[in-house]
């Protein structure tokens, strides 16, 4: 009897089909790849990198210690001229007076502070030192004296000790009627940068015109030639075997090969030429602490794509299966979701025709709301005339019973005035009144400015307001809607209007500009503009309660974007708000340019 075979668990495809094993491994070999690739570049890159960013601070340091040490030599170059032209020194010479010679020399020591200071007289012997122990010594044989009495220049001397270290001197010999009286020495303490660089990792020496160390952070190396330290000795020799066998796989790996080995280690070497009797300043970094450094880095690079590697093979073998089912589930949701996104889109067009009506409603409310606030104004303004018709009526009666026929004809003139002005009070807030439709037509901004004016006047004579208008002598033609580019314009001076309310001199400047564009400007002093940002909002507003919903600006900024315009708003530099409104211009009519 057979046994019942296993189920296939091999991973399926979405469409049931099994699925094959070549994707997984086409995987795991592109990730060995990139690893690979990605450890051999970054391996050389960081090698080049590092090596360059050690030889840059190396030649750095340098800079500044050959700085420092030809600065030193340089300042005291000039300390033996200046004492050879001391009166005291030459007097005490003279005379052979030396009595007060070594007081002077540590002075000068002091004020100047150079390492010592030795006054010789003209047969070497030392008769002032600012080390008196010094006095007496006979120095006719040494190189400073010979060379300084052979010049009339200053000398400089390099002598080595019988320690291995170098004295450095300046010399100069002191002449009296030309004749030489004695010399002057004075020595440059050039050991304190010795021992100042010895705490670096670096190996920092100078080298004389012939290639002698005189000085180095390594003492015994003084009096040797650079050549000498960095040739390799008994090349064959088992150590240096063993040293190039360590060495072997540190230069395929960078394939950069160290500048020189000192006494069989590889260094970086640094030169620096200074400039100061040919001398040469230089340096040795290991060329391990590159390695160091790089391998450090690519330890964690390798890390980092094992555990990639690994959490790669337990996704492709855990998940394989898994990942089918929800491929088929996410199908299914996608098609769910795209019907109930033709669904939304459906609703959105229809939501978006309602709120268009409740927009053009909206602003027409926003109007009626301005219109009731102007009614109590213009009521006030009505009365008037009113008030001077019953006077002249009966002033007219009276006129007619006394049978003064004429001037009764005047005063009946006058109530006829009355009239026409009342007459085109009401008719302006009638056009205010009608909605606004999409009859564009070329309208002079001049005349709808001056007609919102006209029909905010009875505002502004309720208040002491300074208006400016500026405006060009010749049309601003514009192809608008009339009735809702003033409605913008009597929205601007309302908001003009009310922020100048606590202001001591409310002044509201209209500025009328054509170019490519026509720019209408309304400034005003008041408070300015806290929020930019939210300002054309709906229902954002800065007034008390009762005093406006915040619909003004919104609806004006929503009017002039229709009529292919802009409407921006920014503070002024000295006080109060700017607004602008720009209206792209159009070609005046043939008979308003023969008219003019």
């Amino acid at each position: 009897m057979s046994k019942p075979s296993r189920p296939n668990r091999t991973p399926l495809r979405a469409d049931g089909t099994a699925l094959s094993q070549a994707p997984v491994k086409l995987v795991v070999a592109l990730l060995i790849l990139v690893a690979v690739g990605v450890v051999l570049y970054t391996n050389r890159w960081l090698t080049e990198r590092f090596t360059e960013t050690t030889r840059n601070r190396a030649e750095l340091r340098l800079a500044l210690y050959s700085g420092n040490v030809v600065s030193e030599l340089q300042r005291t170059s000039v300390v033996p001229l200046l004492l050879a032209r001391d009166p005291a020194i030459s007097e005490a010479l003279a005379k052979g007076n030396f009595s007060r010679s070594s007081q002077r020399l540590a002075q000068v020591q002091n004020d100047i502070g150079v390492a010592s200071i030795l006054l010789l007289d003209a047969e070497g012997r030392a008769v002032g030192a600012t080390n008196r122990n010094l006095l007496g010594t006979v120095y006719r044989n040494a190189e400073f004296y010979v060379s300084a009495m052979r010049s009339s220049d200053t000398v400089f001397s390099a002598s080595q000790r019988e320690g291995g270290g170098y004295d450095f001197t300046y010399s100069q010999v002191i002449l009296a009627d030309g004749q030489p009286q004695g010399v002057i020495v004075v020595a440059v303490d050039l050991m304190k940068f010795e021992r100042a660089w010895a705490g670096l990792q670096d190996v920092v020496l100078i080298s004389d015109s012939g290639g002698t160390v005189i000085l180095s952070t390594e003492p015994r190396w003084r009096g040797q030639t650079v050549e000498s330290l960095t040739l390799e000795q008994d090349g064959g020799s088992a150590f240096n075997r063993a040293v190039d066998q360590a060495l072997s796989t540190a230069r395929d790996l960078t394939q950069n090969r160290p500048d020189t080995y000192l006494r069989g280690v590889a260094v970086l070497q640094t030169d620096n030429r200074m400039t100061f009797r040919g001398w040469h300043m230089t340096s040795f970094t290991a060329y391990d602490s590159v390695r160091e450094r790089v391998n450090g880095i690519l330890a964690l690079e390798i890390m980092g794509f094992a555990i990639l590697a690994a959490l790669t093979f337990y996704l492709l073998s855990r998940r394989a299966y898994a990942q089918t089912l929800t491929f088929r589930r996410e199908s299914i949701e996608l098609r769910q979701l795209n019907a109930r996104l033709q669904r939304e889109i459906a609703e959105r067009e229809k939501v978006q025709k309602e709120l268009s009506v409740a927009e053009q409603t909206l602003a027409q409310s926003s109007k009626l709301a301005v219109l009731g606030e102007m009614s109590a104004a213009v009521s006030h303004e009505l009365n008037q005339p009113l008030a001077a018709m019953k006077t002249y009526l009966a002033g007219a009666r009276l006129l007619l019973t006394r049978k003064r026929t004429d001037e009764a004809l005047s005063s009946f003139q006058r109530i006829d005035d009355l009239i026409d002005r009342m007459g085109a009070i009401t008719r302006q807030l009638k056009s205010y009144a009608r909605k606004g439709g999409e009859a564009f037509e070329p309208v002079d901004m001049r005349l709808c400015l001056s007609s919102a004016l006209a029909m905010m006047e009875p505002q502004l004579k309720q208040r002491v307001v300074r208006i400016t208008r500026s405006l060009p002598r010749q049309p601003v033609m514009v192809n608008v809607d009339r009735l809702r580019l003033e409605q913008v314009i009597i929205n601007l001076l309302r908001n003009a209007l009310d922020a100048t309310k606590d202001t001591r001199d409310p002044q509201i400047d209209l500025v009328l500009a054509v170019g490519e564009t026509a720019v209408l400007t309304v400034r005003d002093n008041g408070h300015g503009i806290s929020d930019l940002d939210n300002l054309f909002e709906p229902f954002y507003t800065t007034k008390k309660s009762g005093e406006g919903v915040g619909l003004g600006l919104a609806i004006s900024s929503g009017i002039v974007a229709d009529l292919g315009g802009r409407l921006t708003a920014r503070n002024a530099e000295t006080q109060g708000a700017v607004f602008e409104m720009q209206l792209p211009v159009i070609e005046q009519p043939e008979e308003m340019k023969a008219a003019e």
